[in-house]
């Protein structure tokens, strides 16, 4: 059903460095981009993510409820995704770990402060 999300940056290159590193744990790349824009992503996989300076020129800020979840292969990579996000600046927003049920995942934010969450279902 989602094609693709975007999250809004002040620094492209610095978070471009940040998304790199958790595409390359996710199997894949960066797939389009411009002075403005990068998307990572598989063509005709999942959904994608991008990250984009405001088209209104105003600074970027976290939505309030807002996050993004990287689907993971298994319970070590949803660890892998956490450490990785906390080593390149991100921060924690909840450990690995059991929710409810057999969903098992992290929380944690990337450098602008948007929230994201790597999960499997067991």
């Amino acid at each position: 059903m989602i094609g693709y999300v975007t999250l809004g940056t002040n620094d492209l290159a610095r978070g471009a460095k940040f998304y790199d590193a958790i595409a390359a744990e996710l199997g894949t790349s960066r797939m389009m981009e411009n002075e403005q824009f990068i998307a990572w992503g598989t063509p005709g996989g999942g959904a994608g993510i991008g990250l984009t300076k405001p088209y209104n020129k105003e600074p970027a800020t976290v939505g309030n409820g807002v996050m993004v979840a990287f689907a993971a292969k298994d319970r070590a990579q949803v660890d892998r995704l956490h450490a990785l996000a906390l080593s390149l600046g991100g921060t924690d927003e909840g450990a690995p770990g059991l929710r409810f049920g057999n969903f098992y995942a992290a929380y944690f934010r990337d450098l602008d402060g948007n929230k994201l969450n790597a999960f499997v279902m067991e």
